[in-house]
């Protein structure tokens, strides 16, 4: 477990195993849901459309960092950061460009998300 000071009746985050796996969740989640709102809304036929999903994209964006933010009283910056980006990257990548949109993905690009699920397990261990 990390070390950190936290106030006073709020100890009992620390302990708790399953939040930041919560919150990392949540956060890839929102983050896909935003990737998948600015696509629709760069391919949308009218202003509406454009504006909704834009305003969804935002929203999930801001939710997104509201989780990154909790989630940084459990562990360092230096670990959450690249362990939510990493994840961003697999989950738009795979989830929303391949299994949504049908985007290919060639070859190097598999092989650079293997590389990124190394350097996110690398990261988080302690």
């Amino acid at each position: 477990m990390f070390c950190i000071n936290l106030p006073r009746g709020q100890a009992w985050l620390a302990r708790d195993a399953v939040t930041p796996g919560v919150l990392i969740g949540g956060n890839l989640l929102f983050n896909v849901i935003a990737n998948v709102s600015f696509k629709l809304s760069a391919f949308s036929p009218g202003w509406r459309s454009f504006l909704g999903w834009q305003i969804v994209g935002n929203l999930a964006s801001f939710i997104t960092l509201l989780m990154l933010t909790a989630l940084l009283r459990f562990m360092p910056l230096h670990v959450a950061y690249p362990v939510t980006t990493g994840l961003a990257v697999l989950g738009v990548q795979v989830a929303t460009a391949r299994l949504i949109f049908q985007e290919w993905v060639s070859s190097e690009q598999w092989l650079g998300v293997l590389l990124i699920i190394l350097g996110v397990v690398l990261v988080s261990r302690r």
